[in-house]
């Protein structure tokens, strides 16, 4: 059991590649937020359905819900909504690539979160891992250019690059409140607990920001309502991706989880190639071999 955060991880983060491309798709149709609310209100149903499917698979009772899981599912639930609208407003604008890179850089912020807020340990080769893993996604990131250099040493220094390190950041923040959430229930099956955090988490954003929008954007649930056929695939890659992401990070610290969820950079470039014809430059290309190189370490460090 203690390998299985891997293969659940890369699921997880296919989903979530997906699920990135259908809410920008949809952010031409909605606000940030009616975009966001997406994932949620359209997700919710799955996540209760994952959870009684999980209790019926494992025979065992829904855990009980205790002071400290209300405390790190809400802290978690509240840091993704403003992670996901981050990510969504970065999406939106010229340079999104920028941005969606380095909302990236969450691995490195859910590694110092966690020795913080929870008082995890991280090897020097795991520390190593992340960071190269970090860099290769900056150099993917350069794409387009001109002076790559100046790009790579200031690029954080753009609105763009700004909103996505914040964006990272509350993704870290959540995956730290979420993985001590599924912790604090104690609960012998571990993907239980997980859909058990999911299921909770899931109910508490979708009515957090329906109670949001509906005092701030009305009009936008009218939308939301009317882009139902694709809000629904937002809400089945990003319930099946939570699903990954929480068992995962209930096996395995958030950090590496994080780490080896940059797979998805790999699977948006193989796309790219097989699927568009685009051909790599040699700045992605050994942007790529850094982020495997980061990936395989942080495996061979923490895979067993």
């Amino acid at each position: 059991m203690e390998w299985a955060w891997i293969p659940i991880t890369i699921w997880a983060a296919a989903c979530q590649t997906v699920r990135t491309g259908l809410q920008k798709h949809l952010k031409g149709r909605l606000s940030t937020n009616g975009a966001s609310f997406t994932r949620f209100v359209f997700g919710m149903p799955l996540a209760l359905i994952y959870l009684f499917i999980a209790a019926k698979i494992s025979q065992a009772p829904v855990p009980m819900a205790n002071s400290s899981f209300l405390g790190w599912m809400l802290f978690g639930a509240v840091a993704q909504i403003i992670a996901t609208n981050l990510l969504i407003l970065a999406l939106s604008l010229r340079n999104f690539v920028v941005g969606t890179a380095y909302s990236k850089t969450e691995a490195i912020q859910a590694a110092i979160f966690g020795v913080v807020l929870l008082g995890e340990t991280i090897s020097g080769a795991g520390v190593f891992a992340i960071m190269l893993g970090t860099i290769g996604v900056m150099l993917i990131s350069l794409r387009g250019s001109d002076d790559k250099l100046r790009a790579f040493l200031l690029g954080w220094t753009e609105r763009s690059a700004l909103i996505g390190i914040a964006s990272g950041g509350f993704f870290a923040v959540s995956a730290i409140g979420f993985r001590a959430a599924s912790l604090s229930l104690e609960a012998a099956n571990i993907p239980l607990a997980a859909a058990t955090t999911l299921a909770y988490a899931t109910v508490t954003q979708t009515f957090l920001m329906l109670a949001y929008i509906a005092w701030r954007e009305p009009g936008q649930l009218r939308a939301v309502a009317a882009a139902w056929k694709p809000g629904l695939m937002v809400g089945i890659t990003s319930a099946a991706g939570s699903a990954g992401w929480f068992t995962a990070m209930a096996l395995q610290v958030a950090a590496y989880v994080r780490m080896l969820g940059l797979v998805e950079i790999v699977f948006t470039f193989l796309i790219g190639y097989f699927a568009f014809r685009e051909k790599p430059s040699p700045t992605e290309i050994v942007g790529v071999a850094l982020l495997l190189g980061g990936i395989a370490l942080s495996l061979a460090t923490h895979a067993i």
